[in-house]
Formats: structure tokens, C-alpha cells, sequence
């Protein structure tokens, strides 16, 4: 079982890197974020998920073992492949998804292409015990939705999402209504 890789990513396609190790290239599926930050010619460092399929052999990476954990408890649920669940670290950081399942807020899921309304609501109320770790601070309702408002917005602009949750960051806490989010945002992002 393949659980880390470190190589030189060697071919960059819309879905997975080629990353090259010991002179072996191995394909790894990373999510849309992870794609846009990385170029060819970068060495990168992955936690990797080995899925094995009757017709497939498929490799995950993940910048972090945080995000390998959630991937794992996601995949746990009926209903939720691999891939849907790679496509929920595009919509938001893994402590904003486990605030969202602690706080039962399942339209923060809903965002996620190939997660339903039902599904939505599975994830949450199988996972609302098994979320642990460090959420840093523990988002409202209201709190996640308006970023991840905001975080639509600047994607719909032509920003990365990696870049708008950066912007996002830079911005003063005291501001909460998602239009002036996005307002500050565009200020940092415009330097």
C-alpha cells in the first residue's frame, strides 16, 4: 500500500499529475486546487490513498495527512467515491468541511459536484462523531456559508480557489457580509 510519495511532477493534466519516483512514474489524482498551485518541474511531497477497484488501480494525493483523513472518511460513506470526495477540497479547507459536519450544515457539501441533498445530509449525520483534530477555530452556520459565497464569487471572477481562501484569510475578521468579503478580497488579491 502506497501511503506517501515524494517526486518531481513530470506531466500535469486537468485531473492527476504524473509525479516521478526512483525513475517510476506514478499517476496521482489531486484536487482542482492542488493542480493550480503546482507546475511542471515541482518537487512535490503527497500523502496518498491506494484505491483499488476490481477493473482499476487508482492513486490519490493530498498536501497533507489531515486532508488524507477526511478523503478516507468520506469515501466511507455509501455513495461517495473517490473522486466526488477529491472534489470537495475545491470547495473548502478540511477544517471548514469538519465545522460544517460538526454544526450539521450540509449546504456547505451540497456545493460539491456530484454531492446531493441526501447525500449531503448522510455525510452529516454519519460523520458528526467520527470529525476529530484541530479545527482551529469552529465556524457558525453563517460563518461558512458566507465563505464559501465568497470563495464562489472570486472563482467566478477567474481567481483560483486557493487563492480566493488566501485572499479570504487577509481579510478582517470583523467583516462578515460576504459582498464586502469579497470587496477586501480584491483588494489583496489586486497587490
Amino acid at each position: 500500500m502506497l501511503s506517501y510519495i515524494k517526486g518531481q511532477v513530470k506531466l500535469k493534466t486537468e485531473q492527476f499529475l504524473i509525479v516521478e519516483n526512483a525513475g517510476i512514474g506514478y499517476k496521482v489524482y489531486v484536487s482542482a486546487d492542488l493542480l493550480l498551485e503546482l507546475k511542471v518541474g515541482d518537487e512535490v511531497e503527497l500523502y496518498t490513498y491506494q484505491h483499488v477497484r476490481e477493473d482499476a488501480l487508482m492513486l490519490f494525493g493530498f498536501k497533507n495527512y489531515d486532508q488524507l483523513q477526511l478523503f478516507e472518511l468520506l469515501i466511507s460513506i455509501s455513495g461517495v467515491g473517490p473522486k466526488t470526495a477529491l472534489g470537495v477540497f475545491a470547495v473548502a479547507e478540511p477544517a471548514d468541511i469538519k465545522s460544517a459536519i460538526v454544526n450539521e450544515d450540509a449546504s456547505v457539501l451540497k456545493k460539491v459536484s456530484g454531492i446531493g441533498a441526501k447525500t449531503a445530509e448522510r455525510i452529516v449525520l454519519e460523520l458528526k462523531n467520527k470529525v476529530t483534530g484541530d479545527f482551529g477555530e469552529i465556524k457558525t452556520k453563517e460563518e461558512l456559508s458566507g465563505d464559501v459565497d465568497s470563495i464562489e464569487a472570486l472563482v467566478s471572477l477567474g481567481y483560483s480557489a486557493n487563492d480566493a481562501r488566501e485572499a479570504l484569510k487577509q481579510v478582517d475578521k470583523t467583516i462578515t457580509n460576504p459582498s464586502d468579503k469579497v470587496r477586501e478580497a480584491l483588494k489583496y488579491l489586486g497587490k
